[in-house]
């Protein structure tokens, strides 16, 4: 699944995805409506789906590329110095004049550490195929989407599939293109909904196959404290969730995606892969 390493293959992943720059406010409970309350922790930190996952992956040893783009102000100037300071290569970084980088207020609830998450992207800092090229691609062995900007998205997709690229999905909505996006997929990670969703299809089971008859040649859902349920050609395998007194869960989708291609590059079995990733989405939390 795999390609081999070749002086052409410069990166051991690149990302193509969003990044944003998170004000995580630890609230002692949920807030009810129309009321105050003081934070009992607050932290400024790097976030975003692939950025994350591509930080974890460059942490552990993997070379790693970001494709992106941020806004000429100080929340993207936070984020580009965030990720080179992890080691992630900013080559394919652009910034986009007069542009506000995307931003999120996250409510981490201390009592169950599960998180509402806020957001705001302006489309200033959308990617899109003419910001591309192909060499971005071919430079890797695998490509991690989040599907976001679809048409860069698909326009990456395609020439990883023409470059022999592996292409990881972490998907978490649906769009008019997502089908052809999905076809485009070798491993294909959402959370617990989506399947569902995109399939209309309540038996978890069920959407997962619908799903690979899309393309992909394995499927995974994360179920959060349940664990995760994967499909491959040898069948579906369950995972439980790892057992954590949870402080913050926001990145654990993230890290799950890091840890699935991580056991891809150490030659593990399917459910080697599936195991790893849900231990570090645990420790996440």
């Amino acid at each position: 699944m795999i390609p081999p390493v070749t002086r052409e293959k410069t990166y051991d992943v690149v990302g193509l995805g969003l990044n944003a720059v998170d004000y995580l406010c630890v609230v002692p409970y949920f807030p009810r409506f129309n009321s105050k309350l003081k934070m009992v922790e607050f932290q400024k930190q790097g976030g975003g789906q692939v950025a994350t996952a591509l930080v974890a992956l460059s942490r552990w040893g993997m070379r790693t590329s970001y494709i992106g783009k941020v806004g000429d102000d100080d929340l993207g100037q936070f984020t580009r110095q965030e990720l080179l300071k992890e080691g992630v290569d900013l080559s394919n970084v652009m910034v986009a004049e007069g542009a506000l980088s995307q931003f999120a207020f996250i409510l981490v609830d201390r009592q169950t550490g599960e998180r509402t998450i806020v957001w705001h992207r302006e489309d200033g800092v959308n990617l899109t195929p003419q910001d591309l090229h192909r060499q971005m691609i071919s430079t890797s062995r695998v490509l991690h989407l989040d599907g976001h900007e679809i048409e860069a998205a698909l326009q990456g997709a395609r020439w990883a599939r023409e470059e022999g690229v592996s292409v990881v999905l972490d998907i978490d909505f649906i769009h008019s293109k997502t089908s052809e996006l999905l076809s485009l997929t070798d491993v294909l990670i959402s959370d617990q909904d989506f399947p569902s969703d995109f399939t209309r299809r309540a038996d978890r089971r069920e959407a997962l196959q619908d799903l690979m008859a899309l393309g992909p040649r394995e499927v995974v859902m994360t179920l959060g404290k349940e664990g995760a349920l994967a499909l491959s050609s040898q069948g579906f395998y369950y995972c439980p969730g790892f057992e954590v007194t949870a402080v913050d869960t926001t990145g654990a989708g993230d890290l799950f995606h890091a840890g699935f291609i991580y056991g891809m590059f150490q030659g593990w079995s399917f459910e080697a892969r599936v195991t790893f990733a849900n231990a570090a989405s645990a420790l996440k939390c």
